[in-house]
């Protein structure tokens, strides 16, 4: 069983990966026909963005499995001797973080959901930062991630955290705005102030994708 451990991970690992991009072109795609005032009433356009919440739900769950798995398959690799002080904590902290995503989901709009996702976010500031620092030091140093290539990789994650997390602090308003449309009516007054919170969102995404992309083929190709 030993011998597949590996290949399972890295199939895991792939998996994920796979959900993670996929769903969010669903988000986006979901995201991009909300925008359409003229194609959908407002009701339809509440449905889709509902829609676009739980279909959110994927890739918010695969970032916070991708933690633990990654630094389990640098190890089955060895690529990496992770030691059990990281490795077993980070399964901890992952499968944590991926109840606090879906506790919060269950109870939305409740003090419960706003306390979990205050922890969420100090969660993710750590662990951007634990995959910026170990990329550049690996980069710098050639240790402990020897590999170029997989120092590299560290690093992109670690930008996948920030991107991420600006998607979230950028999107923000939209709580605001959505309950202006909702209660003042659609318009251009309501609507306009809506759509550039929105655009201003859609740089970070095309940001993470792009990221996402790059680590991807880091992963696979391990160019010398």
């Amino acid at each position: 069983m030993q011998d597949y451990a590996y290949p399972l991970l890295v199939y895991a690992h792939l998996l994920l990966f796979v959900l993670w991009l996929g769903a969010d072109v669903g988000v986006f795609i979901l995201g991009q026909h909300f925008r359409r005032r003229s194609a959908y009433t407002l009701d339809q356009r509440i449905a889709l963005l509902k829609l676009l919440v739980e279909v959110d739900m994927i890739p918010r769950s695969a970032w916070a499995l991708m933690v633990p798995l990654s630094l389990s398959v640098a190890a089955a690799g060895r690529w990496w001797a992770v030691p059990s002080l990281v490795l077993w904590p980070a399964w901890v902290v992952g499968l944590g973080w991926l109840w606090l995503v879906w506790d919060s989901h269950h109870h939305d709009q409740t003090p419960r959901a706003a306390r979990n996702r205050r922890i969420e976010g100090w969660l993710r500031w750590l662990i951007g930062g634990f995959y910026l620092l170990l990329g550049s030091h690996s980069l710098l140093t050639g240790a402990p991630l020897a590999p170029t290539w997989l120092a590299l990789k560290a690093l992109l994650f670690g930008l996948i955290f920030v991107a991420a997390i600006m998607i979230d602090v950028t999107f923000k308003p939209v709580g605001a705005q959505l309950a202006a449309v909702l209660t003042q009516g659609s318009d251009d007054t309501t609507e306009i102030p809506l759509r550039r919170t929105m655009d201003r969102t859609r740089i970070w995404v095309w940001a993470v994708y792009c990221l996402l992309l790059a680590t991807a083929f880091l992963g696979n190709v391990k160019p010398q």
